[in-house]
């Protein structure tokens, strides 16, 4: 079978974020997708099968880290809908049936595909003890994003103190059930997005992963109330960055970038 590597979020080789790909003829075992994903090692790797005609959804789609499945992952979504429209698969808007929901992806005249999603609930919450420490920041505000991303949204001081941040993994491991999100308003409007993050999961086998889409469910509302704008766009990453653009729409928020193709080869298993 063919197994791909895609970068999503990015319209570079060796930028943005790297996700697996599978297409597959219906899901094997559980053991066999984990241990896929352990072998390809990066935050994730997506396996889609097609559905029959005629449902709510076009395609199954599941994601897996290379220790745990995850319940919504934006980076290895776009990859996948990349994937079927590079190579004829599919054309249009395809629609994934996932743990999450329904979740589309559709392909624009310049390239990018625009993903739709649930907007993630944001919840303020006390600063956790040891955040701080082990994050080596200054803590401005803390949000609670919801079951299906399962993270804390932190907003620190300003773009330097995101940028600089070299975090304890293994303290933040514990602060929630699949990571952490350090935002802050970008310094400089002009430069092309307008807030940064990073995002920490060490809880599920990724201590920084480049480029988070599911993260921007949540990003995206909560900047676009700061800034009283629907459509805004993100960097994020430390040494490997990708830009997200965003546009809210109430409980959906739409997800946009471009990706490309870096490794194409046959899996012996």
């Amino acid at each position: 079978m063919r197994i791909r590597i895609v970068d999503a979020f990015t319209d570079r080789p060796f930028s943005g974020n790297p996700a697996g790909v599978l297409l597959l003829d219906s899901f094997p075992e559980d053991t066999w997708l984990q241990s896929v994903a352990a072998e390809v090692n990066l935050s994730e790797t997506a396996f889609a099968h097609p559905l029959p005609a005629g449902g709510e959804a076009d395609w199954a789609l599941r994601w897996f880290t290379p220790t745990t499945e995850v319940d919504m992952c934006g980076h290895a979504t776009l990859a996948t809908a990349h994937v079927l429209h590079t190579t004829g698969a599919a054309t249009g808007t395809v629609r994934f049936a996932a743990r999450c929901g329904v979740l589309g992806a559709t392909a624009e005249a310049d390239g990018t595909i625009t993903m739709d999603f649930p907007t993630s609930p944001l919840t303020p919450v006390a600063v956790p003890d040891g955040l701080e420490k082990a994050l080596g920041a200054e803590v401005v505000a803390v949000h609670d994003t919801g079951a299906h991303i399962g993270d804390l949204l932190v907003e620190l001081r300003d773009e330097t103190a995101v940028r600089s941040l070299a975090p304890d993994f293994a303290a933040l491991k514990t602060m929630s059930s699949r990571g952490i999100i350090a935002t802050a308003a970008a310094e400089h409007p002009g430069s092309g997005y307008d807030f940064v993050s990073r995002g920490f999961f060490p809880a599920v086998g990724i201590d920084e992963d480049p480029v988070t889409g599911s993260a921007h469910t949540a990003l995206a509302p909560y900047w676009s109330a700061r800034f009283g704008r629907d459509e805004l766009t993100g960097l994020q990453g430390g040494a490997r960055t990708g830009l997200v653009r965003t546009r809210l729409r109430g409980d959906r928020t739409l997800l946009g970038g471009r990706a490309v193709t870096v490794v194409e080869g046959e899996l012996h298993a």
